[in-house]
């Protein structure tokens, strides 16, 4: 192992070409945060007695789930085999591996030069690490193929590289084999990473320019901005300014992750490290902003990223509903470790006040609403996702859907929705039962490509709508957990959608309304009364549960009156007594469901927004 130098260079003075910069891109559970904590260890930044996996996933939810979710850079001092005398600067970014944190993965990839591509020797490439593989070509970084895990006994690390050199167009010995959790050949990588990846380019003497490529909330020294120099140099005590809004502020701090945070005097060309101006307001961070020197700064931004779109929106509403204030500020929060979080207030009818949230995908939400509920100690109650449609109308007019009780009544000439191109990679055997799923989702089968002789990608137009749900859950299912599903907006067509909505009583209740396809909205109808019968309480009158679409209504059940027994006095004598007392509890019963409402328990609404059966728009047939 080679020894830790006693005086890393003040970064200010890191000469460039002794800095690269690359980050690792791989599917979830392919062993990149195990990578991470090996080189940790192999460098020396991280001393044994701290040491412990996943030494990069921050949050618990990360370490309970095993999954990367937020970039992690880190800073590590490497002296390579094949030139000793100089300690190379490697600065490290660790990407999540998840399709709906595929924003994260770009924004590392535009602050490197170079990327691990690492694949599970066991399982070969997954479609997500092909579509971030597809992401740093189009970055144009040096790609270093790598297989992890070859000490399994499942591993088949011939098959596989040559899988990989067919992909990226290299020889199959090009492809280097490891095992993170032994460590074996993981000093090969580090020395591969030194010799291939190219050393940052940039203008010493030019005004400064960093890119920010992440932001974090620190509740004591408030906004820690991470930035990637491009040139000149930042230093400390000097006046930034952020181009795009024009804010200035001190910096009070700069430093580099070593992995814990090291202040220096400053950041030069190529280095990427952090910055503390004191600020506490969280949008005065902008990822994808540019950072330059107040006094004789920059004319030019760098280019930023393009905004994420979100894919799925869903109603968050706290139970208690005082806790309004604390969910927009928890939000805030977020929003600034997380700029692919876009929310805005909205009120319903049943749930009071609350947020329409949008998402890249199901896990992201999954993902948000955990970190709410565990940071922030909230108890939320989050509607059915749905997709963004846009309808216009006979008159012309056009209509933006994020939430179906914005669904407009009237005429409507056409209905637009989202659609996707997803890619599956699968073992041969399951095409049929991939090919049968994708048909009763709405699907038009685009191409097939056999990978190997086990192995096929089948690509598939297939509204998002149809996704949002349980298809990923259904996919592996069918394929007995071997299959892989990545998928990319490519725009919008024309369907049959229906708004189906459910009266209680006669009222509508806007948080079980569902835009749904004309040939599924029977069944979803008859699917949610049939549950809303089951949950809510019997009331003293009869409740007639209906689902309609428009003023048709399409399914029907009935909750039952309780009755009290005002015959249990009458212990004979003639019957018209008898009818004389139904006769006046049957008109007492009139008058009450006249003036009576039913009141849905928030048991009701948890129930039915949060279960699998009922999950809204599009659910489709199982």
């Amino acid at each position: 192992m080679p020894a830790i130098p006693s005086h890393v260079p003040e970064p200010s003075r890191t000469d460039p070409a002794l800095i690269r910069n690359f980050c690792i891109i791989a599917h979830i559970d392919h062993g990149k945060s195990t990578l991470a904590d090996r080189m940790l260890q192999l460098t020396g930044v991280v001393e044994q007695r701290q040491m412990r996996a996943q030494y990069l996933d921050r949050m618990d939810i990360e370490r309970e789930r095993g999954i990367t979710i937020k970039s992690q850079a880190v800073r590590l001092p490497w002296a390579p085999t094949h030139d000793k005398g100089n300690t190379h600067i490697l600065n490290m970014i660790d990407t999540p591996g998840h399709v709906d944190f595929t924003y994260e993965v770009s924004r590392s990839l535009a602050a490197c030069e170079g990327t691990i591509l690492l694949v599970d020797a066991a399982q070969g490439i997954e479609a997500q690490t092909l579509a971030n593989l597809y992401l740093a070509m189009e970055n144009d970084l040096t790609i270093i193929p790598v297989l992890n895990k070859i000490d399994l006994p499942a591993a088949q690390p011939e098959k596989f590289a040559e899988e990989l050199a067919h992909l990226i167009g290299c020889e199959p010995d090009d492809v280097l084999k490891v095992s993170a959790k032994t460590g074996l050949g993981v000093e090969a990588l580090l020395d591969k990473v030194v010799e291939q990846v190219p050393a940052p380019v940039g203008v010493k003497d030019a005004p400064a320019r960093a890119m920010i490529f992440d932001s974090v909330y620190d509740s004591y020294r408030g906004v820690v901005t991470y930035v990637r120099v491009i040139d000149g140099q930042l230093n400390r005590r000097e006046r930034i300014k952020m181009m795009s809004t024009g804010a200035t502020h001190e910096l009070l701090e700069i430093g580099t992750n070593s992995p814990e945070m090291l202040p220096s005097d400053g950041l030069g060309v190529g280095e990427v490290g952090y910055l503390i101006t004191g600020v506490k307001d969280v949008r005065q961070s902008k990822v994808g902003d540019t950072v330059t020197s107040q006094h004789k700064g920059a004319e030019q931004a760098l280019g930023g990223y393009k905004d994420p779109k979100p894919m799925v929106f869903s109603g968050l509403y706290p139970l208690d509903g005082s806790d309004y204030p604390e969910l927009r500020e928890a939000l805030d929060k977020l929003q600034l470790n997380d700029a692919a979080l876009v929310y805005e207030p909205e009120t319903s009818a049943a749930l009071g006040f609350g947020f329409r949230v949008g998402f890249l995908g199901l896990l992201h939400l999954d993902v948000i609403r955990e970190r709410l509920e565990r940071e922030f100690g909230l108890d939320l109650i989050a509607t059915a996702p749905n997709v963004v449609y846009r309808v216009v109308m006979e008159d012309g007019t056009e209509h933006t859907v994020t939430n179906p009780s914005e669904f407009p009544e009237g005429k409507i000439s056409e209905v637009y929705e989202p659609v996707v191109r997803a890619t599956v990679l699968a073992p041969s055997e399951f095409i049929g039962s991939i090919m049968e799923l994708c048909q009763t989702r709405r699907g038009d089968l685009l191409g097939m490509d056999y990978l190997s002789e086990e192995r096929v990608e089948i690509r598939y137009t297939l509204p998002l709508a149809e996704i949002v749900f349980d298809f990923f859950d259904q996919l592996k299912s069918k394929t007995r957990g071997y299959a892989s599903l990545d998928y990319e907006p490519t725009g919008e067509q024309t369907s049959s959608l229906v708004k189906v909505d459910i009266l209680l009583h006669g009222d509508k209740v806007d948080a079980f309304s569902a835009i749904t396809h004309k040939d599924q909205a029977y069944a979803y109808g008859v699917r949610l009364v049939a549950k809303l019968k089951e949950l809510i309480p019997r009331q003293a009158f009869e409740v007639p549960v209906q689902a309609a679409i428009g003023s048709r209504v399409i399914a029907r059940e009935t909750i039952r009156a309780i009755r009290k027994d005002v015959l249990a006095k009458c212990y004979g004598g003639d019957i018209s007594r008898k009818r004389k007392l139904l006769e006046k509890q049957k008109e007492g019963k009139k008058r009450m469901k006249m003036v009576g409402s039913v009141e849905v328990p928030q048991e009701a609404f948890i129930a039915v927004l949060s279960s699998d059966d009922s999950a809204g728009s599009g659910k489709g047939k199982k």
